[in-house]
């Protein structure tokens, strides 16, 4: 667990380009910026997510500039570390980029007899990245099950394995594709597994990266490479592929408007997990620091590290959660 470096993080641009492409995002104007509430003070612990790593980190330091006596030490390695951590009382917060699976929200209710509150904090689109050099617009999800998977649930008929085979000609055409994903720990990986595989197999040449930042970087770094991570971790060397949900449809972008109305396919929210007695008041420092994450301020930090503001109405369903 690594100890979070404090400094000043500007939150005052509400206006910047997504990462999820050349469309500006701004944070709906309905939300309302944070008011202080009581003075609180301790140690806050979040252990689970590696996609929301930076947002959970961007998101303390900005609160313990307000709060200098609170201190937050962030551990991201996959989503798949935050139930147990909740459960073992070592993590105040469990950030996952998928939903918790119906055992995980057995177990936590099993140890302390009620559920774990959900809490939808930004919403993300999944970018599936080529190099940007490679000249493939877009690509339909049967077709990334083919090229991920060795299972073939989506019911692509033959396996993929070059560039030729989604259609790229010329010097491309015979080129094998390098696969990047991220290990089974991760949120990411479970979602890609169950939205593209159809809840199949990976093939045994996808290489498996720690973290999101890696697949990017993997990805950049080879010019017949493919993999998927969040898109805030887009940098100038990939580019997200349009998807298409099936063989003869549109592909769309992974912007806002379509993370909006879900017509990108592989759109999601990403929740941090509290342990809260629903029968009680939620302790404060836990409180004011989602209220905080679902404030202007708050939605104004998901902006700028890439990802995509909550819908006013959304964040004042996640606020009521909180009372």
């Amino acid at each position: 667990m690594r100890r979070m470096r404090f400094y000043s993080l500007v939150c005052a641009v509400t206006t910047v380009a997504a990462a999820a492409g050349a469309q500006t995002v701004q944070v709906d104007q309905a939300v309302k910026g944070y008011e202080r509430g009581a003075a609180v003070s301790g140690n806050l612990n979040s252990v689970g997510s590696d996609t929301m790593n930076n947002l959970m980190t961007y998101w303390g330091e900005a609160f313990a500039k307000m709060y200098p006596t609170v201190r937050i030490q962030v551990e991201g390695k996959g989503s798949s570390t935050a139930p147990p951590a909740l459960i073992a009382g070592t993590s105040q917060f469990g950030p996952m980029s998928r939903a918790m699976t119906p055992a995980e929200v057995d177990a936590i209710e099993k140890k302390y007899g009620f559920q774990p509150t959900q809490i939808r904090t930004a919403l993300d689109t999944i970018g599936v990245y080529v190099n940007k050099d490679n000249p493939l617009q877009s690509v339909s999800l049967p077709e990334l099950d083919a090229v991920f998977s060795k299972t073939r649930k989506a019911g692509y008929p033959t396996d993929i394995t070059t560039w030729g085979q989604l259609g790229l000609k010329g010097e491309w055409a015979n080129k094998p594709i390098s696969v990047f994903g991220r290990n089974s720990a991760s949120g990411t990986y479970g979602f890609f597994k169950e939205h593209v595989l159809a809840k199949g197999d990976y093939k045994d040449t996808v290489k498996e990266q720690p973290g999101s930042a890696s697949v990017v970087q993997g990805v950049s770094e080879d010019l017949y490479a493919i993999g998927y991570s969040g898109i805030g971790y887009r940098t100038s060397g990939v580019r997200p592929l349009n998807l298409a949900p099936k063989a003869g449809a549109q592909a769309v972008e992974p912007n806002y408007s379509n993370a909006l109305s879900k017509a990108y396919p592989l759109s999601r929210y990403l929740f941090i997990y509290v342990v809260r007695d629903p029968r009680r008041a939620m302790d404060p420092l836990t409180k004011e620091f989602l209220k905080f994450v679902l404030s202007r301020e708050g939605q104004e930090i998901v902006v700028k590290d890439g990802f995509l503001p909550l819908p006013a109405k959304v964040v004042a369903e996640e606020l009521a959660k909180l009372q």
